[in-house]
């Protein structure tokens, strides 16, 4: 592990199951530095196994390794990428006035992009009135007129009736703020050094094999459960997609026990496969990714 101190931010990604937060827990105990996690689910307070956070990790011969943006929201709360733009750089330029190294650490890879590439994203508040007028019409007449806002790319803005009233109004919110009714926040760039966990297609499967059987026999489908008798509508936990999609559809009787390990194995292997399309996508557009191997 080479490294000195002088990156503003040091980036480590890698697909799930790859090991870079052990990685991260070590380069942060050699550096003295702090680790921002780049997760979409972690920063839910409650969702644990699913999400693996493995707290456990962020500690190291008995030094615990301070992290940020892990359990920072209620479950059911739809944190936004908005959102974690800004509270990134408040982590951020908190850990660097203390004369720490941030180490930014994550398996999203347009977190990490929003975090360190300056893109300018607007708020997207909730309109309670627009909400109340789209839910009166029926589905098909709700995606065609997100299909007149934009393409219709990403097919999931339309599986779920949140969803879609969820993207109509981000699309008409965008189309005001196009025609300068609504202000950008602007954050600036951020030098960074990008250092990938590199594991072979065929580790990678086991990896996430082993660990998604482990985590079914140590309490994920408990944990699951418990957030449902809290009061968790289920449609708000398959929201989040994987481990809490498919356990929740297991728990409400939708599909068997076989049918949601099956489906959810295949569902996170495709997903490591896109998180490695992504990262393939950053260093197209000329973010170089230093590639190393890690044994965990």
């Amino acid at each position: 592990m080479k490294q000195e101190m002088g990156e503003q931010l040091i980036c480590i990604v890698g697909p799930t199951a790859s090991g870079k937060t052990r990685y991260a827990v070590q380069m942060a105990y050699k550096l003295g530095g702090e680790i921002i996690s780049a997760d979409s689910r972690q920063v839910y307070r409650g969702m644990d196994i699913g999400t693996g956070k493995d707290l456990s990790e962020y500690s190291i011969n008995g030094t615990d390794i301070p992290y940020h943006l892990i359990d920072i929201a209620d479950p059911g709360y739809k944190y936004n990428i908005f959102e974690y733009q800004r509270d990134f750089h408040k982590a951020y330029n908190d850990i660097t006035s203390r004369g720490k190294q941030p180490i930014l650490c994550g398996g999203s890879g347009l977190y990490i992009e929003a975090a360190t590439q300056g893109y300018s994203l607007q708020e997207v508040p909730p309109d309670p009135k627009l909400r109340e007028e789209l839910e009166q019409h029926p589905h098909e007449i709700l995606v065609e007129m997100l299909e007149h806002y934009k393409p219709l790319h990403n097919t999931t803005d339309t599986t779920s009736r949140k969803r879609l009233i969820r993207a109509l109004e981000i699309a008409i919110h965008t189309q005001r703020q196009e025609a300068g009714t609504t202000p950008l926040q602007v954050y600036p760039p951020v030098q960074a050094r990008y250092i990938g966990i590199k594991v072979s297609r065929e580790e990678r499967i086991a990896r996430i094999d082993r660990r998604l059987k482990h985590r079914l026999q140590n309490g994920m489908i408990e944990e699951v459960d418990n957030l449902l008798k809290k009061g968790l509508p289920p449609e708000d936990l398959i929201y989040y997609g994987l481990e809490y999609k498919f356990v929740t559809l297991y728990l409400t009787g939708r599909i068997s026990r076989e049918q949601m390990e099956e489906s959810l194995a295949v569902a996170i292997h495709q997903f490591a496969k896109r998180q490695m399309t992504w990262f393939r996508g950053m260093e197209r557009k000329g973010i170089k990714i230093e590639w190393i191997e890690f044994n965990i």
